[in-house]
């Protein structure tokens, strides 16, 4: 395995922003789960989404891709061969 490469402080504070809206569409889709009528709860859930959809594409120009399996596009050459991956930090 290669070794971590180092990141700037940006990649932390951005990492844990996606994070913290990821949880907030976790914790919208179990209280969803149980009150599907709630259409504030939904609009929450849709506006979280779209946030975490913004971010996870702001932070996968800035430091590279997040997901495999097609979820995020790589720049040539393949990133996936680069260093930390965000299991590593």
């Amino acid at each position: 395995m290669a070794e971590p490469t180092q990141v700037p402080e940006s990649y932390y504070s951005d990492l844990k922003s996606l994070q913290a809206i990821d949880f907030t569409l976790v914790e919208l889709t179990l209280y969803l789960d149980t009150h599907p009528n709630d259409l504030d709860a939904l609009k929450q859930f849709n506006s979280t989404a779209k946030k975490s959809a913004e971010l996870r594409e702001g932070f996968e120009a800035r430091y590279g891709p997040l997901r495999q399996f097609g979820h995020s596009l790589s720049a040539y050459p393949w990133q996936w061969k680069d260093t930390p991956w965000p299991w590593q930090v």
